[in-house]
């Protein structure tokens, strides 16, 4: 499984780096930032997810270092552009997620942003399974996923978690430096959904997801023709049955040069969004409501900004 990092395509880069280092036995640093060697910044459990992933006791979260993204304003920065993690072992860190398991009866295991250590997750989710552990495996995704990884992956995975983020291929160019987002995330989305079907619990009305796909959407500032035409994107794509997650949380972690991406979104701009996805026809919907206020609009953003230099990155 391991020879998946030598000349690197797990992911649409296809940077083709040789992150084992077969050659001089030194792995290279592929476009995600991290050669073979795992390294992760946090395991434990999270409650942010959508109720039918968090319930109410956690969805038991690894998060990686590094990112096949990388996009200019990720919340996650610390671990997904400045490299901020741990190396730890397989063993390691099958021993964590046992614990949580076990200690904190999470509801499930997800992966967040997986895809550029794919091989060391597929390992991990064997031992969990040998080991007896049947609990729903999530991969928490970018959209922007290789089709033959995600394939691969297809025995590895219960439930996806994937983002589409952009309908503007320009924005995507800027922001996350893949122009080509749009039809690669639509088509690994499609993947998904041939492989899992839509999320189990908007179907059955059942309290937690064991399986399916659940697509999300973050408004950016400034860019509400590329949420209108992202959810217009999804509804013709998969029609008003699709799982789809409105999230409003966008906080500016960075300075940037468009000054739109340096302020949260406005009431006004979620209410063109999400009047738009009522409109559409989406039946299964879960929205992130903005607060009211300016000011604890800005607070209430800055909530959801982890810190992963801390022993609990969300508080």
């Amino acid at each position: 499984m391991l020879e998946l990092y030598e000349n690197c395509s797990l992911c649409p880069r296809l940077c083709g780096s040789d992150r084992l280092g077969k050659e001089d036995g030194i792995g290279k640093k592929g476009f995600c930032g991290e050669t073979h060697k795992l390294r992760v910044a946090y395991v434990g459990p999270h409650f942010g997810e959508e109720p039918p992933i968090s319930g109410k006791t956690g969805s038991g979260t690894v998060f990686f270092a590094g990112c096949s993204l990388r996009c200019s304003f990720c919340q996650n920065h610390q671990i997904s552009n400045e490299g901020l993690g741990g190396e730890i072992t397989l063993e390691g860190l099958s021993k964590k997620l046992e614990d949580i398991i076990l200690n904190d009866n999470v509801h499930n295991i997800n992966f967040v942003t997986p895809d550029h250590f794919f091989p060391h997750v597929f390992l991990s989710v064997s031992i969990l399974r040998a080991n007896g552990f049947d609990l729903p495996i999530a991969y928490n995704l970018s959209g922007y996923q290789a089709i033959e990884s995600l394939r691969i992956a297809e025995d590895f995975c219960d439930i996806y978690l994937p983002d589409f983020k952009y309908s503007d291929t320009s924005l995507a160019a800027r922001l996350s430096s893949c122009a080509d987002y749009p039809g690669i995330a639509l088509g690994a989305i499609a993947e998904m959904v041939r492989q899992k079907g839509f999320l189990d619990s908007c179907l059955t009305d059942s309290d937690l997801a064991r399986k399916g796909v659940l697509v999300r959407h973050l408004i950016l500032p400034g860019k509400t023709e590329n949420s209108i035409n992202a959810l217009t994107s999804l509804f013709l794509e998969f029609g008003p049955e699709l799982p789809l997650s409105i999230m409003s949380q966008y906080f500016p972690v960075l300075e940037h040069r468009d000054k739109d991406m340096n302020r949260i979104i406005s009431e006004e701009e979620f209410s063109r969004v999400y009047s738009h996805a009522l409109d559409l026809g989406f039946e299964n919907l879960f929205v992130q409501f903005p607060d009211s206020s300016s000011a604890s609009g800005q607070e209430a953003c800055s909530s959801f900004l982890p810190d992963f230099s801390k022993e609990r990155p969300f508080g």
